[in-house]
């Protein structure tokens, strides 16, 4: 080794010294610094816990495990956090757009803040003066002043970010991308972008992110979705990255498989991660498989993690948190409607608390768990289940190899109105993923037993009460507006919608009704060719597709069967040769853009009602 190269080694472990103390300093990690859809206050006397499907939030006393109060906070809340060292919680409030802030005391409703769109993660600063919060859809960061519940600061943070956690000095933001697991941070004084980890780009589903308290490490979970027949033809798996939060000589990002590398069983869907105070145990909740990682973190590059116990859970579980002395950790059921708290130290439950009546229909909420689990009857390997692909009804922004060809993955909301589905329109009800469920892909035992009529064949609706609960719940996903539309048309989006019904362009031939499809219940199937399908080698259905919904297209690019437009403008332009996908190709570049921006728009008024106006029928199952 020479002299100088000796001297650079020096150097760089001098200013990784200095890096570990600042990142530590005098400011241990609190229990909040991560965004959770539960916390726990400063003085380890509450918890706070979201439920998403009654649209309420519940505080516990941690000293007796009772419920103390629920509270109603609006449609779908997310992420929780306790503001500082008091007892006020401030709740992102997913589908109203709002950030409220309750007295955890009272139970009353001290604020309400609106955002711009899809708030999911939040957290505090330690002495409470800022709340930070991602919202999903603009890929931003809201600074909020809790006192006057006013938005201070508002800045870019990447791509549909949903993860975010405060650094113990409080001087950094990390921020995560919910579609493709890259990890950024952002400096709190300039609200810019200072550092950035790239994930690989086969990852996913990045909801949430954690901070070791002692050493300069962030934690997140996510998938791995290998979309592409190179990859094998279609496969996900569970993940962990650990990210170096200093300058390093080695790979400041390391992926770590979360299933059978420790000898536990397959493992499906990582929800939320959590670190005990001590930084020397990790906690992982599987929403899929109904079941958890407890391990041990080690400092080493080849070993970031050795499992201490593999604990199955009840159903959907979708947080953990841990106490602020670590003597006791917390898991949420979501489709249990209970916290079961578990003492730290023997790894075992001592408490369920039931927090939330179930405000499902019991035929809803049994398709719901069918459509959450990874386990049989749906899937044989544990590998997937329905909600892999279709969180909460979302589409998870891939396109995958299928079969007949490159699908890109569509959401379900609308799905009781626009019938066939799929792409290929080979599906004329929920029922018929029976074939899907027992197919290779899944390979489940099924939900029916005994003969199965063949898709687009008679109706295999009232051949199981079982499948009919998955119909039940796939069909229940309704809209929001639009954020584009929250006051309106804009006066582009109005041109806009203008050139759309035109005869002009002829986009409304296809693109009709409330849904704008033609593709509705209880009319024959029509696909159509648009020009699309020779880009796709690996097609074999043809080049004819089934019209796609256009609502919510303002958050679901990539666009087309194959996903091969990356924008709306895209779709009208380079991926519209011909002419075969509307007539566009005279429009001016001001009449594409308002065009586009009609698009985003969607839905500017609720669909429902005007499809009941309309008499197109809804299937309930």
């Amino acid at each position: 080794m020479t002299s100088q190269t000796a001297h650079s080694r020096i150097l760089a472990w001098l200013s990784v010294t200095v890096a570990v103390s600042v990142f530590v300093g005098s400011n241990p990690a609190q229990a909040g610094s991560s965004n959770s859809l539960m916390d726990i206050s400063a003085d380890g006397s509450l918890l706070a816990c979201s439920n998403r499907d009654s649209g309420t939030v519940t505080f516990v006393d941690l000293g007796t495990n009772q419920v103390l109060r629920e509270v109603s906070v609006g449609h779908h809340p997310e992420g929780v956090s306790f503001i500082g060292q008091s007892r006020e919680l401030a709740v992102a409030v997913y589908d109203d757009d709002v950030v409220v802030i309750i007295d955890a005391d009272s139970g009353k409703k001290r604020s309400t803040v609106s955002v711009f769109d899809e708030p999911y993660g939040i957290v505090s600063t330690t002495d409470g003066s800022r709340i930070y919060v991602t919202l999903e859809y603009p890929g931003q960061v809201v600074e909020i002043d809790p006192r006057t519940s006013e938005i201070t600061r508002t800045f870019p943070a990447g791509s549909f970010t949903r993860g975010i956690a405060i650094t113990p000095d409080q001087k950094r933001l990390l921020i995560s991308e919910y579609l493709t697991a890259n990890l950024r941070a952002i400096d709190v004084i300039s609200g810019k972008l200072v550092d950035e980890w790239p994930a690989g780009s086969t990852d996913n589903l990045a909801r949430q992110l954690t901070i070791h308290p002692k050493r300069p490490k962030a934690y997140v979970s996510f998938i791995r979705s290998k979309v592409t027949a190179h990859q094998g033809a279609g496969s996900i798996f569970p993940y962990l990255a650990v990210a170096d939060l200093i300058d390093s000589e080695d790979s400041r990002r390391k992926r770590m498989p979360l299933d059978s590398v420790f000898g536990t069983p397959v493992t499906a869907n990582p929800w939320e991660i959590a670190i005990s105070p001590d930084g020397r145990r990790l906690f992982v909740v599987f929403s899929g498989t109904d079941d958890m990682q407890v391990c041990n973190t080690i400092d080493d590059d080849y070993r970031e993690l050795s499992l201490a116990k593999y604990i199955t859970t009840g159903h959907n579980p979708r947080a953990v948190r841990v106490s602020p002395d670590g003597s006791r950790f917390y898991v949420y059921n979501a489709l249990d409607f209970e916290v079961v708290a578990y003492d730290a130290q023997r790894l075992r439950p001592i408490a369920n608390i039931p927090v939330t009546k179930n405000p499902l229909s019991p035929e809803v909420h049994v398709g719901k768990v069918l459509f959450y689990t990874a386990l049989q009857p749906m899937t044989a390997r544990r590998w997937i289940s329905c909600s892999s692909c279709h969180p909460d009804g979302q589409p998870d922004g891939r396109t995958w190899h299928n079969p007949e060809g490159l699908r890109q993955t569509p959401p379900l909301r609308g799905l009781a109105f626009t019938h066939p589905q799929h792409w290929s329109a080979d599906r004329d009800e929920t029922q018929d993923f029976e074939h899907t469920i027992r197919g290779p892909l899944m390979g489940g035992r099924g939900l029916h037993k005994g003969r199965l009529n063949k898709p687009l064949g008679a109706t295999n609706k009232g051949l199981s009460a079982s499948l009919d609960a998955l119909a039940a719940y796939t069909n229940s996903h309704t809209f929001t507006l639009s954020p584009y539309a929250k006051n309106g048309l804009s006066p582009a989006a109005e041109r806009g919608r203008k050139l759309f019904v035109s005869r002009q362009t002829k986009c409304a031939e296809c693109h009709s009704g409330p849904f704008f499809t033609d593709s509705q219940s209880g009319k024959p199937g029509v696909r159509h060719d648009v020009g699309t399908g020779n880009a796709d080698e690996s097609e074999t259905m043809g080049s004819s597709y089934n019209t796609p919904m256009l609502l919510g297209l303002y958050r679901s690019a990539p666009y087309l069967h194959h996903g091969t437009a990356a924008s709306l403008q895209d779709v009208l332009t380079t991926q519209n040769d011909g002419d075969k996908h509307g007539t566009t190709s005279h429009l001016s570049t001001a009449e594409v853009n308002d065009l586009a921006e009609f698009l985003k728009s969607l839905p500017y008024e609720l669909p429902e009602p005007l499809a009941a106006a309309a008499s197109i029928i809804k299937v309930a199952n």
